[in-house]
């Protein structure tokens, strides 16, 4: 396995807008720990983070794939859109977006045996937020490994205005994504492992194994929650949750 090459080939993709084939068919020695080597190695090279995202949340998801357990990514700060701001899918290879629960962080966390219920506590809000992913391989097709070693395929977000979690049972609340005006997607809370606070406190007892902990203002992408939707020059997607709000994310 060369971490160095598998790098320098996602950071082209990236570059020249173009999919790539899978990393797992040119190197045998990429596992899950390799393919986090390989994330690593992007996450020094982003400068300022905003903060962190989670994927395979989704426990039919996890049965698809055949994994026990989520991955996780990091944010560059490069990534936000701000409230209003177009997507410009082409700077992107293959765009689409999918809504999520985002955390705001109000205070420093970390440790190996994090609770949501101390998730919860730390945050300062929580809001309705849209990823925008963007797979450097061809077709969206790779494996687990394939996709942490692309640091989840992580590409652009927007994040709404928080609210406070007091008295919101996120579990519950109702999500629609919609595109063009028509619902591409609904879901509950509960799609992210239960709970979304739960999903950030696996990310946070993660990162303690690498002796990281999310800092105080930045923001936890706690997991899609519907299918992501493609996306293309004229879109409009809309991300709805009860209680959090809506976000609305334009694309030319």
């Amino acid at each position: 396995m060369n971490t160095a090459d598998a790098v320098a080939r996602l950071t082209k993709a990236v570059a020249d807008r173009t999919a790539i084939g899978r990393l797992t068919d040119e190197y045998t020695g990429l596992d899950l720990p390799a393919a986090y080597d390989v994330q690593r190695e992007l996450r020094s090279a982003a400068g300022e983070l905003a903060g962190w995202k989670l994927g395979l949340t989704s426990r039919a998801k996890q049965a698809q794939v055949g994994v026990a357990e989520p991955v996780y990514g990091f944010l560059p700060a490069a990534g936000a859109l701000d409230l209003g701001e177009v997507l410009e899918t082409g700077r992107q290879i293959q765009p689409r977006c999918e809504p999520e629960i985002v955390f705001t962080l109000g205070r420093d966390l970390g440790g190996a045996h994090v609770t949501a219920a101390e998730v919860l506590g730390a945050c300062s809000g929580v809001a309705v937020g849209i990823e925008v992913l963007d797979s450097r391989y061809r077709d969206y097709s790779f494996t687990t490994a394939d996709v942490v070693a692309d640091n989840t395929s992580a590409s652009r977000f927007v994040v709404g205005a928080p609210v406070s979690p007091q008295g919101i049972d996120l579990r519950l609340v109702g999500v629609v994504l919609e595109k063009n005006g028509v619902v591409a997607g609904t879901a509950s809370g509960a799609a992210s492992l239960g709970h979304p606070a739960a999903a950030v406190a696996w990310l946070v007892r993660c990162l303690s194994a690498e002796g990281l902990s999310l800092r105080a203002g930045q923001v936890v992408l706690s997991g899609g929650l519907t299918a992501a939707v493609p996306v293309g020059p004229g879109d409009v997607v809309v991300a709805s949750i009860d209680r959090l709000g809506s976000v609305e994310l334009a694309c030319r």
